[in-house]
């Protein structure tokens, strides 16, 4: 460029700079009119990637971070090429997303790599945003001190019985590989809570106990455990909490690993049901008995095809809960099968007895010449009369409709309901003999049996006994309240709980106060239900003695400070 055209463009940027001073002083000079664009302004230049992002607001800001996700996700199934259905239903959830961005917004999402600003807020704002509703997620509760204390009455009595049967104990991760899972549960597979990690695995929540201890008996190499696990499970399913339905619940798990004569495991898992349920009080229940080969016999002889067996097995599931008239309509209109064959099973599946039962099956020559109903039935024979040794034949009822409809089981089920109370089955579990087979390499089998415990049903009914009762619950196991109706005696309450605690003693002190009077003191251990106190004052410190008092006679003993853990010990015996 030559001197000359350069001085020509220095005076027009000079002409331009006046202007706009000019133009800058008029707007100083009436601040509240609205600025005009200056005709000689540049053009604004485009927006580039690193310019700073439009400011959203709450909502908004939230939708940016789900749509972030959502993106992660669909790249995420992209690259470990998932099934094309996974990835349609990913792409449609984002573009659903978006859309509902750019119906807050009046935009489309800003560029990846944009920073979204949210503008500060007043504090007027700041009080709106906090009204949200305080809630627990749908399907799921909270349990006070009082609840608490009947749940880990119930625990521990659960505990106690699998122990008895020399159970150990385990734990698993509450999540799994999405794939652990997959294909287990049949048409309750729909139910799995879905996880997206952020490393990139597929992940679920568990959906039971047994598939997790499946793959660590496989994961480990383990021949031969008889475990119980206690913890929770998650189903997306839909809630019907007043009869202890959940989202996220306890199971109470006991199975055997390994190889064991044969039925006597089954046996003793139904001994396991009968005297959990017993001992709890539970009022009259039934265990009802069946065999998956008794069944596949049964649909066999009826005319069901092989491939359906699964899918039959859980329209017959349902049962407890519907008529026949329904479950036949769902074989029929559903599933395909004629109405010919449907009655046939229907013919099955109503039976129920108990060893008189396994006669009438023998006697039906198409079914007992199956070779699976045969060494079903057999094997139910065996069964009842192992639970007649073992003293539970009376509550047990061998019941053709019962087919549990999880995939994996494949020999004897079980299933224990409350007569008389509608709450569903309280416990139910099998043989699952091919399940560990499924996460060995070489596919090597370990067989098993195992229960669970339907321990929120039981609970929501003990519950209620409770509340109705109007009997109050011990929320803790405080034996011993420490107290004094004088001032100055703080230091010394401390240092009787010291001495109490290092006893072995459950001890609490009274510190509400410095100055609460005693009467007020032995009313809050009354209404706490703890059955001692133990009371210091100037006259006790100065014979070194303490009064103790039994809550439930008001009787007092003066107790020398040396012996006082003794007395207290004996008193609680």
């Amino acid at each position: 460029m030559d001197v000359a055209a350069f001085e020509a463009r220095a005076t027009a940027a000079e002409r331009q700079i006046e202007q706009l001073k000019k133009e800058l002083a008029q707007l100083r000079a009436a601040p509240a009119a609205a600025p005009a664009a200056p005709a000689s302004a540049p053009a604004a230049a485009a927006p580039t990637e690193s310019a700073e992002a439009p400011a959203f607001d709450e909502k908004a800001t939230a939708l940016l971070e789900a749509i972030e996700q959502q993106g992660n996700k669909v790249r995420t199934l992209k690259s470990a090429k998932a099934a094309k259905a996974d990835i349609e239903a990913a792409v449609q959830e984002l573009l659903a997303t978006k859309a509902q961005f750019k119906a807050a917004t009046g935009q489309d999402p800003p560029v990846a790599g944009t920073t979204a600003k949210v503008p500060k807020k007043t504090a007027a704002e700041k009080t709106s945003s906090q009204k949200f509703e305080l809630k627990t997620p749908k399907g799921m509760r909270d349990y006070g001190p009082a609840e608490m204390a009947v749940r880990q009455k119930v625990f521990s009595t659960i505990v106690g019985v699998f122990k008895r049967h020399g159970a150990v104990t385990l734990e698993t991760p509450v999540m799994e590989l999405k794939a652990t899972l997959t294909g287990k549960y049949g048409e309750d597979s729909k139910l799995i809570y879905d996880v997206m990690d952020q490393g990139g695995e597929m992940l679920a929540l568990r959906y039971d106990l047994t598939v997790p201890f499946a793959r660590y008996v496989a994961q480990n190499k383990i021949k031969r455990i008889k475990r119980y696990h206690i913890a929770r499970v998650y189903r997306r399913d839909n809630p019907a909490m007043s009869r202890g339905r959940y989202r996220e619940f306890y199971q109470c798990d006991i199975d055997f690993a390994g190889t064991y004569a044969p039925l006597v495991p089954d046996s003793e898992c139904v001994a396991i049901v009968h005297t959990i349920l017993t001992q709890l009080e539970m009022g009259p229940f039934v265990i009802k008995v069946n065999h998956r080969k008794v069944l596949d016999g049964m649909f066999a002889v009826a005319g069901v095809p092989a491939a359906q067996f699964r899918t039959i097995s859980s329209s017959v599931d349902k049962l407890d809960k519907e008529p026949w008239e329904n479950v036949r309509a769902e074989m029929v209109g559903e599933k395909g099968l004629s109405g010919e064959v449907a009655d046939r099973i229907g013919k099955y599946v109503q039976l129920s007895g108990s060893l008189d039962l396994i006669k009438t099956l023998r006697e039906d020559a198409a079914l007992y010449g199956n070779a699976s109903a045969k060494e079903g039935i057999d094997d139910m024979e065996i069964l009842l009369k192992y639970c007649d040794i073992l003293g539970v034949l009376g509550n047990v009822r061998f019941d053709c409709s019962l087919a549990r409809g999880l995939d994996y089981y494949t020999g004897v089920i079980y299933e224990a309901v409350l007569t008389g109370a509608e709450v569903g089955s309280v416990a139910g579990g099998g043989r699952y003999d091919n399940l560990v087979g499924m996460f060995e390499s070489s596919g090597q089998q370990v067989p098993c049996v195992g229960v669970s415990i339907g321990i929120e049903r039981l609970f929501a009914i003990l519950q209620k006994r409770v509340e109705e009762s109007n009997v109050p619950v011990r929320e803790s196991e405080t034996d011993v309240m420490v107290m004094s109706g004088e001032k100055g005696m703080l230091d010394e309450r401390l240092r009787l709980c010291a001495e109490l605690w290092k006893a072995g003693i459950r001890a609490e002190g009274y510190f509400n106060k410095a100055n609460d009077n005693l009467l007020s003191q032995f009313q809050t251990c009354e209404k706490a239900l703890v059955p001692l106190a133990v009371i210091i004052g100037g006259d006790e410190l100065k014979n070194n003695v303490v009064t103790v008092r039994k809550m439930g006679t008001r009787e007092d003993f003066k107790v020398p400070r040396g012996e006082l853990a003794d007395k207290i010990k004996s008193l609680l015996a």
